[in-house]
């Protein structure tokens, strides 16, 4: 029996052997395919953008006195006479100013089902410029440029530096779970890097980890991914791996086949900052009952997304609560293993994400609570 459990011992300790020098192996080969990983050291904490106020009601003249006032014509002789006849209390009071109309809001459009995933977004329609001083633009802290001022005068958007985000994190997964997840945007020259590290469980012991990675370039457009890849590790399980290629006018899914690749299109890691981008340069989106188109590259397939603009409400984190709007996918429960995102958009952290809720099924989520400030790299 001794020497029986001895050989049974020695079997198992070869197969997990085994087992991790497969999974090693394996990440080598992945490793030398991905893009090597940034670094960068984090010197300082963001800053709170001011608290905006509000432009002050232009203020409405008062009317002149009957005295002062500037008769609009010469008046008759026998109205000079009735004039000077009346009493100054008997005379009628100079007219009441007439208010500007109010301004029509456009009313929401209702919502319609996204595209199947083979067709691509239309072309987006302009937008019509919002009206000045609108309450977003209050809240934002933008001021709202003149309608007849020229495009030149518009400065361009400055990309932040590299930032790192820390969550507190939340969920179910087979059961309750508890954990921490950061979220890295490391950008050097034009190139850029989004990081997504997800860590369920303790830090040294973890049920389950999973990293999320997009790597590409700068343009004047914002973000146009490279690649994307996914990393996820289970308990003592197999590590599972897989990978988007971004092409110039192909995408390669994870399971080799080949789709179009529409303009303006996203991995799971870079929508984040693709949309951080949208809010900074057109605030007007950020509008209750507006919705937002992105086109999507999932592991497993290519879709028009559409996101809709929810009130602003108000995200209860350690730092103390933050204000932000809220983006819901039309589309909450996948198929296959993908994930949705809703995500709470924060103004005054320069339209940061300060909660994530990841959602795989009706049953599998994790909900992401930013837990301190933004920090920031060296310039």
């Amino acid at each position: 029996m001794a020497l029986a459990a001895l050989v049974l011992l020695v079997l198992l300790a070869h197969g997990w052997v085994t087992e991790l020098l497969a999974e090693q192996m394996a990440g080598l080969g992945l490793s030398q395919a991905m893009p090597a990983r940034m670094e960068v050291t984090y010197v300082r904490d963001m800053a709170l953008a001011a608290a905006p106020v509000a432009a002050p009601a232009a203020p409405v003249p008062a009317p002149l006195p009957a005295a002062v006032a500037r008769p609009a014509r010469a008046a008759s002789a026998p109205e000079r006479s009735a004039s000077r006849a009346l009493p100054d209390r008997a005379r009628a009071p100079p007219a009441a100013p007439v208010p500007d109309p109010p301004v029509e809001v456009a009313k929401n459009l209702p919502a319609d089902e996204p595209l199947p995933s083979d067709t691509p977004p239309p072309a987006p329609e302009p937008l019509a410029p919002p009206p000045p001083q609108s309450t977003l633009q209050a809240v934002a802290g933008v001021a709202s440029e003149p309608a007849s001022a020229p495009q030149s005068q518009v400065a361009p958007f400055d990309w932040p530096e590299s930032t790192r985000l820390s969550y507190k994190l939340s969920g179910n997964v087979r059961g309750e779970v508890h954990g921490d997840a950061q979220v890295e945007w490391i950008r050097v020259g034009s190139r850029y890097q989004v990081h997504l590290d997800l860590t369920v469980g303790l830090s040294f012991a973890p049920l389950m980890t999973r990293r999320m990675s997009s790597d590409g370039d700068i343009t004047p457009e914002g973000l146009s991914p490279r690649r994307y890849d996914q990393d996820t590790k289970v308990g003592f399980g197999a590590r599972q791996r897989v990978a988007v290629q971004f092409e110039p006018d192909a995408v390669v899914l994870a399971n080799g086949q080949r789709r179009e690749r529409w303009p303006g299109l996203q991995d799971t890691a870079s929508q984040f900052i693709q949309l951080t981008y949208l809010f900074s340069t057109r605030p007007d989106l950020l509008r209750p009952g507006a919705s937002i188109d992105v086109p999507l590259a999932l592991p497993r397939n290519v879709s028009r997304w559409v996101y809709d603009v929810l009130d602003e409400e108000i995200v209860y984190t350690p730092i103390g609560p933050v204000p932000a709007f809220h983006l819901k996918p039309r589309r909450s429960v996948l198929k296959g293993g993908d994930l949705s995102a809703e995500t709470w958009f924060a103004p005054q952290w320069r339209y940061l994400p300060v909660r994530i809720r990841i959602q795989q099924d009706a049953d599998t989520f994790i909900d992401l609570v930013i837990a301190r400030k933004p920090q920031l790299a060296a310039p």
